[in-house]
């Protein structure tokens, strides 16, 4: 039994120092987050869950609607938006996975199946609405599975460029156990899903580079640029007014 417990923790002392060493990983020459005086703003805004009343206009276009949390993240967390998108019309669903620890090949496949569940249950495709890693879910779901999917909707997603212009990277390297460049799923985060795609980016996120957030042409249909900090795009009055908007949108 000692020596069991003995070898159990020179495991766990060993994989503490590997996932020490991948968050202490120096960043690419060039590469950057936003600035500091944005990532000081978002402590502000850890405890705020949002105050302000949001107009519900009744959803033109009612729909099943997937969200998805952002890395260390629960669903908890995205709670305003979800009663908002209810009380328009909306059926919202959580991703069903509770804390956003990063993806393993298992919880990527269980929510493969989730979705493709839900858009037989109610024999339409889903809208995926994540935030920060979240969409970077949805992005590869809709590519893999775009008859299930109606329309992905990014909120301040690292889709574009280095994985490294943000300022999450290191604690994600750290949390995951794995380079935030080589994900244990196979895909292309940067590959439009051929479904429509709405990018949701703030110039005043403290978390993600704009630029990654904001994607290039070719890897979105539409980028919309929001005054919010990274945080609050889970319950910003604006942020969940321009959800309801795209969720309406057709081409």
């Amino acid at each position: 039994m000692w020596r069991e417990a003995s070898r159990r923790a020179g495991a766990f002392r060993r994989e503490l120092a590997r996932r020490a060493a991948l968050a202490r990983q120096p960043r690419p020459v060039g590469v950057s987050g936003p600035p500091a005086k944005y990532l000081w703003a978002e402590l502000a805004a850890l405890g705020n869950r949002g105050r302000k009343s949001v107009p519900v206009p009744p959803a033109r276009n009612p729909q099943p609607v997937m969200l998805l949390p952002g890395f260390g993240a629960h669903p908890s967390r995205m709670r305003r938006m979800e009663r908002t998108l209810e009380a328009a019309g909306h059926s919202v669903h959580h991703w069903g996975l509770g804390f956003n620890l990063g993806p393993t090949p298992d919880n990527f496949a269980y929510l493969m199946r989730r979705v493709g569940s839900l858009s037989r249950a109610y024999g339409q495709p889903v809208a995926l609405v994540g935030w920060s890693l979240g969409g970077l879910f949805a992005r590869e779901i809709a590519r893999r599975q775009p008859d299930r999917v109606s329309r992905v909707i990014t909120m301040g997603t690292p889709f574009s460029g280095d994985p490294r212009a943000n300022n999450a990277w290191r604690a994600y390297q750290f949390v995951t156990g794995h380079p935030v460049d080589e994900p244990p799923v196979d895909c292309d985060f940067a590959v439009k899903p051929p479904v429509p795609t709405i990018a949701l980016w703030s110039p005043r996120d403290g978390v993600v580079h704009p630029r990654s957030a904001c994607g290039r042409r070719a890897e979105r249909d539409r980028a919309v640029a929001l005054r919010c900090t990274h945080l609050g795009f889970s319950n910003d009055p604006a942020v969940i007014a321009e959800v309801l908007r795209q969720l309406d949108w057709e081409d």
